[in-house]
């Protein structure tokens, strides 16, 4: 999931049709690495090659997370160290970073409880021992999305059935309806690439149908939906705070929920099933489930005190992203012919990148070709995968031959390929990715104003 952050998962979607432009990696695309954030600050750099264009350098957003390290997270470790207790249950001193950091950023996010666990795949296993999902069960997720989304369910012993996309580059709540059976117990509301997806009716939907809603926040952390943080309008939401995030402590996780069962049976998988202290103190003694087999997940007092530092700052990281996107949305809005990404709640929206739309694939793969010769970070929808077409999900790979996820009739009769998502493939073909920075500076953002507008009319 997934962004507030350089996508974080690298772009592995169906392959392309070999050529220099679709098949451009996110490696690739982050290859300037942080080092050449202080170039794009001053604008210096490679001649631009778009007649009129003023020169610049290669532009490199950066990952936001480290930009805004400072004091703050290394005297928060220095802590952590000197007090000689990087774990967060007990030593010599009285360890305390990952405990503080759940209940502020439970408050953050507007959720009663939050878990900080060790990646945001972590979270996603987390919420699906939560939400008590296991063989039998269908959970409904989109076609294009990163890989945890997709294992979470397996691991689970479930059926992933996958839904496609719209313009909004996130679930279409029409084909979520479609996709519901009896047996679909839940449905993994993405918010991908810095955006929030067309939540309204999916949680509706899902209300209809007593289906329960995970939110993957992870790169959207600290987007809203109609004023509300997201992650915290379904019955369980997930984060992630790997470097590519918006905060990020390098790994990490979080899960947050206000629904006491679902919290407790998140909590009790995290930590080999038990219950310690500080979270039975937080259900307040009223514990609901047994113990049971679970995993080890916890996160460390030194992954909680750089969140610590970071949590602070991530609504002016925010700022900036959505200060620069909105330069250059405003600057290309009425570009004749544009068809920007649909977005259910723009003030929501993260910035982490500007999204449009191109006729066909071909056109896309010019302007693509075009953007970059003028140093502008652009690619296709990077950052996760066109999971349906993937091999090992085609042949139903899980770790052992009897996996229960394909072995009821249901998940025999499930096929997955390119047939299960044609509209998603078609809006991979066509949507044109700009990264936008938070350090951005107006000469940055006016540059890449002008060489879209002028790349774009050139291509009719």
């Amino acid at each position: 999931m997934q962004t507030p952050m350089n996508p974080s998962r690298p772009a592995e979607s169906r392959k392309p049709a070999a050529n220099p432009v679709s098949e451009f990696t996110r490696r690739e695309f982050l290859a300037g690495g942080l080092a050449a954030v202080a170039a794009t600050a001053t604008g210096l750099g490679a001649e631009a090659s778009t007649p009129g264009a003023e020169a610049i350098g290669p532009i490199d957003p950066g990952y936001v997370g480290p930009q805004f390290f400072d004091q703050q997270e290394m005297a928060a470790l220095r802590e952590v160290m000197e007090s000689g207790s990087p774990f967060r249950y007990w030593g010599p001193g009285r360890p305390a970073k990952v405990r503080n950091f759940e209940e502020r950023f439970a408050a953050h996010m507007g959720a009663r409880f939050a878990l900080g666990v060790t990646s945001g795949t972590a979270a996603l296993d987390c919420a699906m021992a939560g939400l008590e999902i296991g063989p039998g069960d269908e959970v409904i997720l989109p076609s294009y999305t990163w890989w945890s989304d997709y294992t979470c369910v397996i691991q689970a012993g479930a059926l992933p059935v996958f839904a496609e996309i719209d313009r909004t580059l996130n679930l279409d709540p029409r084909d979520f309806a479609r996709k519901i059976t009896p047996r679909t117990k839940a449905v993994i509301a993405v918010h991908l690439l810095g955006g929030p997806c067309d939540l309204e009716p999916i949680l509706e939907t899902a209300a209809r149908h007593k289906v329960a809603v995970l939110e993957d926040a992870a790169q959207c952390v600290g987007g809203s939906y109609h004023g509300k943080k997201v992650g915290s309008l379904g019955d369980v939401g997930i984060y992630s705070f790997q470097i590519n995030k918006m905060i990020t402590s390098g790994e990490g996780g979080a899960l947050v929920t206000s629904t006491p069962r679902i919290y407790e049976g998140a909590a009790r998988f995290h930590d080999m099933g038990g219950l310690p202290g500080v979270f039975a103190e937080r259900l307040g003694g009223n514990s609901q489930l047994k113990m049971f087999a679970g995993e080890n997940f916890r996160m460390s007092e030194l992954t909680g005190a750089v969140l610590g530092g970071q949590l602070p700052k991530l609504d002016r990281m925010i700022a900036a992203l959505r200060q620069n996107a909105g330069a250059v949305l405003e600057g290309i809005r009425t570009l004749p012919g544009i068809r920007l990404r649909q977005q259910p709640d723009p003030a929501g929206d993260l910035g982490y990148a500007v999204f449009f739309e191109m006729r066909d694939r071909e056109m896309r793969d010019r302007c693509l070709q075009q953007l970059r010769q003028n140093n502008i970070p652009a690619s296709t929808m990077a950052g996760s995968v066109m999971l349906p077409t993937q091999e090992s999900v085609i042949n139903k790979r899980a770790r052992h031959a009897d996996w229960p996820s394909f072995t009821t009739p249901a998940g025999q009769a499930m096929r997955y390929g390119a047939e299960a998502c044609p509209q998603t493939l078609g809006i991979f073909d066509r949507f044109v990715q700009v990264r936008i920075g938070a350090k951005y500076t107006q000469r940055i953002n006016d540059y890449l104003v002008d060489n879209i507008r002028k790349i774009h009319q050139s291509l009719g």
